[in-house]
């Protein structure tokens, strides 16, 4: 399978978040680039979300079409991710990408950080 192939997942990416995507990528010099989504050991409750704008994708990486978007994720990482859902939220204390997942049982304040079962 080619790295650049769109992958049918249970992993989702709303519209908004797409939105989101393809306008900060075109803003960072990056048009057609995509999201990275990593999910890394560390933060208040074990593991947390780490977001960047990438003009390609890894060899291995898994790659979720939603629009003109593409979001990043590496294998081990999407094992983490089983289910879950990435959004744009917008907050009197500012506007960011949310992933409700629904494989954590905790999370702490920060949103980014969280725990599995």
């Amino acid at each position: 399978m080619s790295a650049a192939a769109p992958v049918e997942t249970s992993f989702r990416v709303t519209p908004r978040a797409a939105a989101q995507v393809a306008e900060i990528a075109t803003r960072e010099g990056k048009p057609g680039g995509g999201l990275r989504l990593a999910v890394d050991a560390g933060g208040c409750s074990g593991f947390q979300y780490r977001f960047a704008i990438e003009e390609t994708p890894a060899e291995d990486d898994l790659v979720i079409q939603e629009g003109p978007a593409r979001v990043f994720v590496d294998p081990v990482s999407l094992e983490l991710l089983a289910g879950a859902e990435l959004d744009w939220t917008e907050a009197l204390i500012g506007a960011h990408f949310a992933v409700k997942n629904p494989q954590a049982v905790s999370a702490c304040g920060c949103g980014t950080s969280f725990s599995v079962g």
